[in-house]
């Protein structure tokens, strides 16, 4: 008998036989060290809230810490090029909103590319924006508003959350589509657009959900909803395409990613996980109280969504002539 040729065989057989044995061990190790989720915006607003309930949920059932850290600036690049750079190993993921799929048309040079730099892991949730008024225009409906506006060519103000956000370009859109001259007023962010509407300084705007509670006080009148069907938390009124306006679509969303070259089975693990927590009643009406439709996909169909966004808010800015600041 050849002994080292026996010991040497006897040596792989076991080397194999240990790799087989740790291979669905090494399959279930994730998350084995905490998780990390880099939303790209300032604490307290409905992305920050949205990232702690899945946060929340995900840190009980593994076990493991999962941190919410805020990175905001630069229109959302700041958060997501740190996401872009990160080790691809599913322990930092970013939170990404609609701007993931604007700022590859609207920033000249992003540093990352949206769409080669990231593993798509799940679609989170969705909201649509919403038309609403200040009480003094003389609207009750789209139809109404736009017939007062072409009545009134230059002479309307309309606010805006920042140039560049979806607000702002449904604004752009609507321009477009009804054939209305007004001028749109950019404030810096949501809630101080929210004001000038409020205070009579603008005299309609397309809000993302914030102002839901101010049309249930009487305080503005919502006229349509940009959604494809008509949304959860206004179920009365209209989309813009009943009030007469084909194709008129716009959502916000919501969504996770992971740097490129994530293993598939950890994204496996990460979609199922937080598909789970979108599937749980508590979970779903914490989310919809902050104005947001919970979602859930596979990776594949919201790798084709993040596409056809970009594709579609293409489209929107090459035609408005909508630039960066």
């Amino acid at each position: 008998m050849n002994k080292p040729a026996d010991m040497l065989f006897a040596l792989i057989c076991a080397a194999l036989a240990s790799v087989a044995a740790t291979g669905p061990a090494l399959a279930q190790e994730f998350p084995s060290r905490p998780v990390r989720i880099v939303v790209p915006f300032t604490p307290a607003g409905a992305v920050d809230i949205l990232g702690r309930i899945v946060a929340e949920r995900l840190a009980a059932q593994w076990k493991q810490g999962v941190v919410v850290e805020n990175r905001p600036g630069a229109g959302t690049v700041i958060g997501t090029d740190a996401v872009a750079k990160s080790a691809p190993d599913g322990y930092t993921l970013l939170l990404a909103v609609t701007a993931h799929s604007v700022n590859a048309t609207l920033v000249e040079k992003l540093p990352f590319d949206p769409v080669k730099d990231f593993a798509p892991v799940v679609l989170a949730a969705t909201a649509p924006n919403i038309l609403v008024a200040h009480p003094s225009v003389p609207a009750e409906t789209v139809r109404e508003l736009i017939a007062f506006a072409k009545a009134n060519p230059g002479k309307m103000n309309v606010g805006s959350p920042g140039k560049g956000t979806t607000m702002h370009l449904a604004a752009e859109m609507f321009k477009t589509a009804a054939g209305l001259e007004f001028t749109i007023i950019h404030y810096k962010g949501t809630q101080p657009s929210l004001n000038a509407l409020l205070a009579g300084e603008v005299n309609f705007l397309f809000d993302a959900g914030v102002s839901v509670p101010m049309v249930s006080a009487g305080r503005l009148k919502a006229l349509a909803v940009t959604s494809a069907t008509r949304a959860a938390i206004l179920p009365e009124r209209p989309t813009m395409v009943e009030s007469g306006l084909p194709g008129f679509e716009v959502i916000s969303w919501y969504g996770f990613l992971a740097p490129a070259g994530t293993p598939r089975r950890v994204v496996a693990t990460l979609n199922r996980d937080i598909n789970g927590v979108l599937k749980d009643p508590d979970a779903r009406a914490r989310i919809a109280k902050i104005g947001l439709e919970p979602a859930g996909s596979t990776p594949e169909a919201f790798d084709q969504f993040i596409r056809d966004q970009i594709a579609s808010w293409g489209k929107v800015i090459a035609s408005s002539g909508v630039k960066a600041e």
